[in-house]
């Protein structure tokens, strides 16, 4: 490290780092202001240790911590500080100036991303950046994406100059932007502080105003889509969630108390595995989430198949009990997961490859897990669709669904269909948790708050019907979504319930009925 101070020693003189660190805070910015003027990385490493807390002045030396001792700025050699040394304190303006410093100085990184990064930030607060930095990074800027940006940050610069011809170029210019900062910066424009516009030209504002019509609508646009998006990541959860009930509610017509206590195990059986892999195979730890997928599924399909073989199956043809029954169920397997974890909630890391997300709009980033379990519900739906409809036990699904006592007759053991099917139901619900894990924490209630979401999925859908249960799931995820941000989250849960309700009075089938000889007769 004190190879690092020595070129910065000659980067930046000993007097302009003293400016930097000592004196009032318009004094200090105006000296980095004049620093910043001739960017270089090595500037940076100087601002990120004043942002660390990692500078002292002794005497009228600057000195930087390193490690666990101090080396002078000026030689770049490790010194004792006397007892004089008195540590650099940085209030909230100085630091918010550094900040946008130290972001500046990324304009000129070598590397692409970094630099989108940057302008991408300092976008977020433009009359903090300093208007010859921002020229200098344009002029030396060759990717197009990355010029786009620093364009509009300059026109955001160029709001305030003192030209009148600059700042309508600039109000033009902004109208391309759709980031809220910039919002908020043309409409300080149109101001009255002391009843005369801020903005004194008549001509700019006028072009300010139909700027901010075009950013408005482009705001718009990308709220509108981020719903959308919210909407459809909702409801592949609530599908996911639903898919395993739709088959056991349509095979048997058992009604299902503890499906959500299924979703839980799942998680659970994700937690373990990741816990496996921490111990066992540290340098693998981003591959954790691909083994738990069958992980999780084996483990809740295992344990709804041991549940319909030992209690369920003897319950068939009574609906109350089997409901009591399954409750009971749900309240074990959510002791047991207490005793196992205990009543804390316990997290489940995202993988690299899930973390962050795609930025289509200032206003609009697409979380990457969000997008991968929309994926995965789709894998999931099409495995499920190609089960049923392609495979001999789908085959024998569908005629027990259709008519259990022919089924019988011709030849199919619809215990055994019964029992595979139950344990598909719950495989299913495990994978569920599993995809849940990745969005929230994972405790043992989590799958309470989805049992009711899925029982109206399932019988708006049409019971039986995985075209229905597709539609229900998706229709109720964005319906929720738009109610929620008109009329706040439990109004948006009673008026779907409703408009169900009130649906299903007029078609009691659901969105698709079930074909069938027994059903038409």
């Amino acid at each position: 490290m004190c190879l690092l101070l020595a070129p910065l020693a000659r980067a930046l003189s000993p007097q302009e780092a003293l400016g930097i660190a000592r004196g009032s805070a318009d004094t200090r910015v105006a000296a980095l202001q004049k620093a910043a003027e001739h960017p270089d990385a090595r500037l940076a490493v100087f601002i990120t240790a004043l942002l660390n807390d990692r500078v002292q002045i002794d005497g009228s030396r600057v000195q930087v911590r390193q490690g666990n001792g101090w080396v002078d700025l000026a030689t770049g050699q490790v010194v004792t500080p006397s007892e004089n040394a008195q540590g650099v304190i940085n209030n909230n303006y100085i630091r918010k100036q550094l900040t946008a410093a130290r972001a500046a100085l990324d304009l000129f990184d070598p590397d692409r991303q970094a630099r989108l990064t940057a302008v991408r930030a300092l976008q977020n607060d433009p009359s903090s950046v300093d208007r010859p930095l921002v020229e200098q990074a344009l002029k030396a800027e060759k990717d197009a994406e990355v010029r786009e940006h620093l364009d509009l940050l300059h026109a955001a610069i160029l709001l305030i100059s003192p030209s009148a011809s600059e700042r309508l170029t600039a109000a033009r210019t902004l109208a391309a932007s759709d980031y809220p900062a910039v919002r908020t910066l043309l409409l300080s424009r149109l101001d009255k502080p002391g009843g005369q516009y801020a903005e004194p030209d008549a001509a700019v504002r006028a072009q300010i105003r139909q700027s901010l019509r075009a950013i408005d609508s482009r705001l718009a646009w990308g709220a509108r889509v981020g719903t959308l998006f919210s909407g459809i990541s909702l409801g592949s959860v609530l599908l996911l969630a639903a898919l395993g009930l739709a088959v056991t509610y349509g095979l048997m017509g058992v009604i299902n108390m503890a499906q959500g206590e299924f979703i839980m195990v799942g998680a659970y059986a994700t937690y373990v595995m990741q816990n496996l892999f921490q111990r066992y195979l540290p340098g693998l730890e981003s591959y954790a989430l691909v083994a738990a997928v069958p992980f999780s599924f084996i483990v809740a399909g295992g344990v709804g198949m041991v549940a319909e073989r030992a209690i369920i199956r003897r319950l068939y043809g009574r609906p109350l009990e089997t409901l009591l029954t399954t409750w009971g169920i749900s309240l074990v397997l959510i002791q047991l997961m207490r005793s196992l974890f205990g009543p804390q909630n316990v997290q489940v890391d995202n993988p690299p490859w899930m973390s962050g997300g795609l930025q289509l709009m200032a206003n609009l980033i697409l979380p990457y897990n969000r997008m991968v379990i929309i994926v995965f519900t789709a894998f999931v739906l099409l495995a499920m669709w190609l089960l049923i409809s392609r495979t001999r036990m789908g085959l024998f699904v569908r005629a027990v669904t259709q008519n259990r006592p022919m089924a019988s007759c011709v030849g199919v053991r619809t215990p055994r269909i019964d029992m595979l099917a139950f344990g598909l139901g719950t495989g299913i619900a495990g994978l569920a948790g599993c995809a849940l894990s990745q969005i929230g924490n994972v405790s043992p209630e989590m799958g309470q708050g989805y049992i009711v979401d899925c029982f109206m999925v399932v019988v708006l859908g049409g019971v039986g019907q995985l075209t229905g249960t597709v539609a229900a799931a998706l229709g109720l995820g964005v319906a929720n979504t738009l109610l929620e941000g008109v009329a706040g989250a439990v109004l948006a849960k009673i008026a779907v319930l409703v408009a169900i309700i009130l649906f299903i009075q007029k078609r009691p089938q659901g969105m698709f009925a079930l074909k069938g000889r027994s059903v038409e007769s």
